[in-house]
């Protein structure tokens, strides 16, 4: 089967999965499992009830991009530290006078909750700084004369020239590497569960790795949707000054996720001509991202699958 190809289609399923350190996340309708292997080799897991908006504005179009976006990096933090406490490297170190000093004034508990915290900052401000908001103020830099389509088609590639360089530096990096191969067992597992296949190692490995609904494509579209948006609304309202641009940007993000977020989930759902045209981009990128995983990977992922998948059919697309 071709890397590319989605195999056939017995189910869609909502249930969806994230790559941490030396494991996995599944997140079904109602359950959500974490999976991690310690370095003797047993497998660890967590379960918990699935994250779910209980205000009905949260489930509407558009506004459920931007909900799932905050709850997904929220988890996604708690879920990666986690599963760094089975990582052997450093253990039995003792803390710094500066960390017994924090801990003595905060407290284990308000320390780790405030560690988190910062954490989900870092975590929103990167990416948002990097590859929004640096090119709008670039793009602000530019001569005064400069129409506006050239400045935002400047923009634009700058955006991307950014991602691509990120994720190609990131990918090099030995630790990320691994993650990325967990990641390339989550997209194999669930095309195998998606095919109505048994979930086996064997089954599993023979799948494609590039999945429609993948994170990293979800960001190029949005890279793709912000650069659409902003000069829509740059052609209505001039604006020059790198910080206002800046600004504007911001404004617009939870817009731009939510339309970044209902094409992502109507080009997974669907395999025409058109939606197969419009991820296509979103595939090559996956492959910075996503990477050939070992059996051991996927002992993970169907472990996680396996314990989300809801017994009502719940997870139906």
């Amino acid at each position: 089967m071709s890397k590319y190809q989605m195999p056939p289609c017995i189910r869609k399923t909502t249930i969806g999965g994230q790559a941490i350190i030396e494991g996995i996340v599944m997140k079904g309708p109602k359950r959500t499992c974490v999976v991690v292997r310690k370095a003797d080799g047993t497998l660890v897991t967590e379960e918990r009830d699935s994250s779910t908006p209980k205000s009905r504005f949260w489930r509407l179009p558009i506004c459920r991009g931007a909900y799932s976006l905050f709850t997904a990096l929220k988890d996604g933090l708690e879920d990666i530290d986690y599963s760094s406490k089975f990582i052997e490297d450093g253990e039995g170190e003792e803390p710094s006078k500066f960390e017994r000093w924090l801990e003595q004034k905060l407290g284990s508990e308000t320390l780790e909750k405030a560690i988190m915290a910062f954490a989900m900052v870092v975590g929103i401000a990167i990416p948002v700084g990097l590859f929004m908001l640096l090119p709008s103020f670039a793009g602000g830099l530019l001569p005064e004369a400069t129409p506006n389509v050239a400045r935002n088609l400047f923009e634009g590639m700058l955006r991307i020239a950014i991602f691509l360089c990120f994720m190609w530096s990131v990918s090099h990096m030995k630790d990320i590497r691994r993650t990325f191969e967990y990641h390339g067992a989550e997209h194999k597992t669930i095309f195998c569960y998606e095919a109505g296949l048994p979930l086996t190692v064997e089954n599993v490995r023979s799948m494609p790795r590039f999945h429609p609904r993948c994170g990293t494509s979800f960001l190029f579209v949005l890279i793709i949707v912000a650069t659409l948006v902003s000069s829509l609304v740059f052609s209505v309202v001039a604006v020059t000054n790198p910080f206002l641009r800046a600004l504007t940007h911001l404004i617009i993000l939870p817009l731009v996720v939510g339309i970044s977020y209902e094409f992502n989930r109507y080009a997974g759902r669907h395999d025409n001509l058109a939606c197969r045209a419009l991820r296509w981009p979103g595939l090559m990128i996956q492959h910075l991202t996503v990477f050939e995983p070992d059996d051991s990977m996927i002992e993970v992922a169907i472990e996680g699958v396996k314990r989300v998948i809801p017994e009502d059919g719940s997870d139906a697309w």
